[in-house]
C-alpha cells in the first residue's frame, strides 16, 4: 500500500447498521474525502406506533457536507437504498455508483418520491475501476437474494479496507457465482481491514443454495388444486424469478399484487433478470377470467404488513381478490424479528377464510436467507486474511459471535472491533485503533416528513400508549394572581381506580398545591410544573401509572 508522512489517518464508522438489522450506512472520510457505503432504512417493530422508517441521523454528514464526493451503492434492497430519498434532501450527494438494478430501482424511487434534486447515477459492473480524490475503488461479485450485489475494496493512503456488502457463498446459485477468485487475490496482496456481513453469524454450517428451493415450489404447485397466492419480498428478484419458472412449467397464468412487487418485476423484466412470457402474465382486473388450477397470485406482504396486498386479502378489504376454500397461500419467506405476531395475524385470517396456508418449515424449504452461515464466514474470513476485522450487519450478539469466529482462526482478539453505530476505527499506516465517536441516533420518519421524529415523541407515544393522559385545566387570575375556581381534571385511556374519589382526590391536592404557590409571585411555567408534579406523584401513588398530563391554564382577560 502506498503510504505518505503527508496523509491524514483514515475514519471508518457506521451511522446504521451496527447492533441492529437494516439502515446500513458506512462511512470512510479522511481529511479532505467522505465516501458513503449504502444508506438503507430500517422498517419499525411494533414498539414504535406510527413510525414508517427508520433512518440514520445525518446530522455529522451536514457538518461535513463539503467533503463528501459519492455514494456507493452494494445492492439494490431497501435496508441499503431505502435511505437514499432522505439523504439527498439533506445534504448535496456528487454522485451514486450503483450497479445496474440497483440503479434503476433508485431512479425509480426518486421519481415515485417526487424528489426533485438532480442526481448523477453512474452504473459499475465487476471490471470498473474509480478514483475518488486519494480512494482508489474497485468491486468483486457475490451471490445475494438479490441480482448485481457487489463487495467493495476501498484502498486507501493508509490501507486497504474491504466490505463484503451483504452475500452468501452460494456454489449452486440462481445467477452468476461468487468471484471468490478475486477475493482471494484481494487477500493475497493483503487487507487492512476487513467489514463482513454477520446477520447468520448464530447459524453453523452453510446456508441452504437458493436452488434448495426450486424442488419445494414445484412440489407445491404440483400439489395445488385450486388457486396458488405466494408472497415473498419484492425485491428476492432470485425467488421471483424461480416462482415464473414453476408456474410457466406448470402451464399457469401470474397474477402481480402489490405497488412494490409490480415495481420490482417490471424492472428485473426490462433488465432481463426475470423472464415471463407475456402470454403468461394477466392484469389483476382479469383474475375472474381464469380457471382456479391455472392462476398463481404473486404478492407482497409476506410479513404481516397491515397495508401489503396479502393482509388486505386475508381481511376481506381487496377490491379484486378475496380468499376462497381451496386456495392455497404460500409464505415464501423466514419472519423479520418482531414480526411474528403481524405474520400469525395474517395466517389466522387466511385460514379462517378456508385457505390452506404453507410456511417455511422442516416440511417445505419455502425460504433460503440470502446472508452467510458460520462456515461461509470462516471462508471469507481465510480467503481476505485480514489483519484487522469489524463485524458489520447485524445484532449485537451477531456481531461478538462473528468477532469470535476470526478469533478462532488465529486473528488476535484486539485487532477485532465490535462497534455500535457512530463508534469509529481510525487507519493509520495499515494500524487500526479505537476513534472518537460521532453523532449516530435513530430518526423516525412518520409521513413524509424528512425531518423525522425525536426519541422523546416516540417515548411520549410509548406513554400514551402504556398508561393515557390526563388534562388539568386550571383558570386563573394573573392581575390578582388567584385561582378562579378548583382546577378540574378529565383523562383519556387511563386507568383509575373504580371507586371514583381518585379524580376529586387530585383536583383537591393540586388546587391547594397551587393556592400555597400563588401567595408570592409566580410565573406560568412554575404553575404547569407545580400541576405535573403535584397530579404526577399523587396518581403514581395511587395506581403505580404514570400517564401523560397536559396543564391546560385559561387567564381572565382584563
Amino acid at each position: 500500500m502506498a503510504n505518505s508522512l503527508l496523509s491524514s489517518p483514515v475514519q471508518v464508522f457506521a451511522l446504521g447498521g451496527l447492533g441492529e438489522v437494516g439502515k446500513n450506512t458506512y462511512c470512510i472520510e479522511n481529511e479532505k474525502t467522505l465516501i458513503i457505503i449504502d444508506a438503507g432504512v430500517r422498517f419499525p417493530e411494533e414498539d414504535l406506533p406510527g413510525v414508517d422508517y427508520v433512518i440514520p441521523d445525518y446530522t455529522y454528514l451536514r457538518n461535513n457536507r463539503s467533503k463528501i464526493k459519492a455514494l456507493i451503492i452494494t445492492h439494490g434492497h431497501e435496508d441499503h437504498i431505502g435511505g437514499i430519498p432522505f439523504l439527498i434532501q439533506t445534504v448535496h450527494i456528487p454522485v451514486i455508483y450503483a450497479p445496474r438494478l440497483a440503479a434503476a430501482l433508485i431512479k425509480h424511487k426518486l421519481e415515485e418520491g417526487r424528489i426533485k434534486e438532480q442526481v448523477k447515477i453512474i452504473e459499475y459492473n465487476a471490471d470498473s475501476m474509480i478514483k475518488i480524490d486519494d480512494f482508489n475503488v474497485q468491486f468483486f461479485h457475490v451471490t445475494h437474494s438479490i441480482p448485481d450485489a457487489f463487495g467493495v475494496c476501498v484502498d486507501t493512503p493508509e490501507g486497504r479496507i474491504v466490505t463484503t456488502g451483504d452475500f452468501k457463498i452460494d456454489l449452486t446459485p440462481i445467477g452468476p457465482d461468487i468471484d471468490l477468485g478475486k477475493m482471494a487475490r484481494l487477500g493475497t496482496e493483503g487487507i487492512d481491514l476487513l467489514l463482513s456481513d454477520s446477520t447468520n453469524a448464530e447459524i453453523e454450517g452453510y446456508t441452504p443454495s437458493e436452488r434448495n428451493v426450486v424442488s419445494s415450489i414445484n412440489e407445491i404447485f404440483s400439489k395445488a388444486t385450486g388457486r396458488l397466492i405466494i408472497s415473498t419480498f419484492s425485491s428476492n428478484i432470485s425467488r421471483i424469478q424461480q416462482i415464473v419458472e414453476a408456474a410457466v412449467n406448470h402451464k399457469k397464468k401470474i397474477v402481480i399484487i402489490g405497488r412494490s412487487m409490480e415495481n420490482a418485476v417490471s424492472t428485473s423484466r426490462e433488465f432481463g433478470y426475470i423472464h415471463i412470457p407475456d402470454a403468461n402474465l394477466v392484469d389483476i382486473e382479469d383474475i375472474r377470467t381464469l380457471k382456479a388450477e391455472e392462476t398463481v397470485v404473486l404478492c407482497t406482504g409476506s410479513q404481516g404488513e397491515p397495508m401489503a396486498a396479502l393482509a388486505r386479502i386475508a381481511n376481506g378489504e381487496h377490491k379484486q381478490l378475496h380468499v376462497i376454500p381451496g386456495d392455497t397461500v404460500v409464505f415464501s419467506s423466514s419472519p423479520i424479528p418482531g414480526n411474528g405476531m403481524s405474520i400469525d395475524r395474517v395466517v389466522n385470517a387466511l385460514t379462517r377464510a378456508g385457505a390452506n396456508v404453507l410456511t417455511n418449515s422442516v416440511f417445505y424449504n419455502l425460504h433460503s436467507s440470502g446472508h452467510p452461515a458460520r462456515q461461509e464466514l470462516r471462508i471469507a474470513l481465510k480467503l481476505f486474511n485480514p489483519h484487522y476485522f469489524m463485524p458489520v450487519h447485524g445484532e449485537y450478539r451477531m456481531l461478538r459471535l462473528h468477532a469470535d469466529i476470526a478469533v478462532s482462526l488465529g486473528l488476535p482478539r484486539d485487532h477485532t472491533f465490535i462497534c455500535a453505530n457512530g463508534d469509529t476505527v481510525v487507519l493509520r499506516r495499515g494500524v487500526c485503533s479505537q476513534g472518537p465517536r460521532v453523532q449516530a441516533d435513530d430518526i423516525y420518519i412518520d409521513g413524509n416528513d424528512i425531518n423525522g421524529l425525536s426519541t422523546a415523541v416516540i417515548r411520549d407515544r410509548k406513554v400514551l400508549a402504556d398508561d393515557g393522559m390526563v388534562s388539568v385545566l386550571v383558570a386563573i387570575d394573573s392581575r390578582q394572581n388567584k385561582l378562579l375556581t378548583t382546577p378540574k381534571i378529565s383523562t383519556r385511556g387511563f386507568v383509575y381506580v373504580s371507586s371514583g374519589h381518585l379524580i376529586p382526590h387530585a383536583e383537591r391536592r393540586v388546587n391547594d398545591a397551587l393556592e400555597e404557590l400563588m401567595k408570592g409571585k409566580v410565573t406560568f411555567g412554575e404553575i404547569k410544573n407545580t400541576i405535573r408534579s403535584t397530579v404526577g406523584k399523587y396518581l403514581f401513588l395511587k395506581t403505580q401509572r404514570n400517564p401523560m398530563i397536559i396543564p391546560v391554564i385559561m387567564n381572565k382577560n382584563s
